[in-house]
């Protein structure tokens, strides 16, 4: 027989698997089509609102009312009013507020006499986001509550309109949010969260469909429909799971910025090009790993502990160029990360060809990972020498 009537083979005996066992299809098809639902709608509203934020006014002057009125009016705060700190302070052990603001007596007083009142602010670190986010909307309220008293007692003393605010804002801040202009967080992380989640199902699938070969003592009869030849009973393998995952990934960039209308500087074909890079990549990975450990629940195991990896070291919740050296160089060795270098520069920046051709050379070597591999991999699916379980 020759290569391609071993590959095509072997593709007939893994669409009668699928058939048997539609296991494959439910952990891919299914997994990612429940990703992409619980994602897109937990991040549907964009950025959190109505965060609860404790106040304990002990001034209750007019004008730390119309602070309070004015917090309660932004679209991030929820203001939930207290009589007394400690009462404030047991809500937000018990995690029914993020954050308290003690607002001093005789606010109104001191601002009057030129006096600086301190406001103290109580976060609960437990709640990053929304304490950090509280937080922000506090900050700006004082600060516009500072600007506003030094604008009436500017104009008290008559000083022109243009001389105020030189005074109250002498720089003024010119802000580009490039890429998402919206603080959208639907947009920060579902661009990777869904194609990390590919990733991680693409190494899982692929491992568990090699490693049942073993723990099931089948695998001899797959070398022996690729003629002997373990490198047609791989590709042979790889053709219908890259057909499958890839379709995935593009139904995925069709979704984000397609139907999703998530914002693209770029083109959306090279999208399709990075997304179907790392399936490539990520199915290397899972033929390295299971032909340097073929044991399927060591691979397994050690394929999650791998795929979660480059979650933290894509550099999309912490900058890699924020790690020790020895760290940064790890990252480099994640398909995901190259992923996310390559959605940068297409599309935050738009950057093209110019701005990601690297990135792409760096998932096609991962191809040739599986190469080292393959004599192991061979020995161990003929002569069964390894635990199947």
């Amino acid at each position: 027989m020759g290569v391609w009537q071993n590959i095509w083979a072997v593709v007939r005996r893994e669409l009668r698997i699928w058939r048997r066992r539609p296991v494959y299809l439910l952990g891919s098809i299914g997994t990612i089509a429940f990703c992409a639902i619980f994602f897109l709608t937990f991040f549907r509203d964009g950025l959190p609102h109505d965060l609860p934020i404790g106040i304990v006014d002990n001034d209750n002057s007019s004008m730390s009312r119309n602070f309070v009125q004015q917090l309660d009016a932004t679209q991030l705060g929820k203001v939930v009013k207290y009589s007394n700190f400690e009462e404030a302070r047991e809500d937000m052990m018990s995690g029914k507020i993020t954050s308290i603001c003690v607002i001093p007596e005789g606010m109104y007083a001191d601002v009057s006499a030129n006096r600086r009142p301190t406001f103290t602010y109580y976060l609960n670190g437990l709640y990053f986001v929304g304490g950090a986010l509280a937080y922000k909307d506090i900050l700006t309220m004082i600060n516009l509550t500072n600007g506003a008293v030094q604008r009436q007692v500017l104009r008290a003393k008559g000083v022109n309109e243009r001389e105020i605010m030189g005074r109250i804002r002498p720089i003024d801040i010119d802000t580009h949010q490039i890429g998402n202009v919206y603080t959208n967080y639907g947009y920060y992380l579902t661009n990777i969260l869904l194609p990390g989640m590919l990733e991680l199902i693409v190494i899982i699938v692929l491992i568990y469909s090699l490693g049942t070969e073993l723990k099931y003592g089948t695998s001899k009869h797959l070398v022996q429909t690729a003629g002997g030849s373990m490198l047609d009973a791989v590709l042979g393998k790889l053709l219908i799971y890259t057909l499958l995952f890839s379709g995935i990934g593009l139904v995925l960039i069709i979704l984000l910025y397609h139907w999703m209308g998530f914002p693209i500087a770029g083109s959306i074909w090279n999208m399709f090009l990075a997304i179907v890079l790392m399936v490539l990549a990520s199915e290397s990975i899972a033929i390295f790993i299971l032909g340097c450990l073929p044991v399927p629940r060591l691979a397994l195991s050690i394929g999650a502990l791998y795929s979660v990896l480059g979650f933290t070291l894509s550099g999309f919740t912490l900058p890699i160029e924020a790690l020790p050296p020895y760290v940064q160089g790890l990252a480099v060795a994640f398909p995901l990360r190259h992923y996310y270098l390559f959605y940068v520069q297409e599309v935050i920046f738009g950057a093209g060809f110019a701005g990601w051709w690297q990135e792409v050379i760096h998932l096609l070597v991962f191809l040739f990972l599986p190469l080292a591999v393959l004599p192991r991999l061979k020995g161990a699916f003929i002569n069964q020498n390894f635990p199947k379980n």
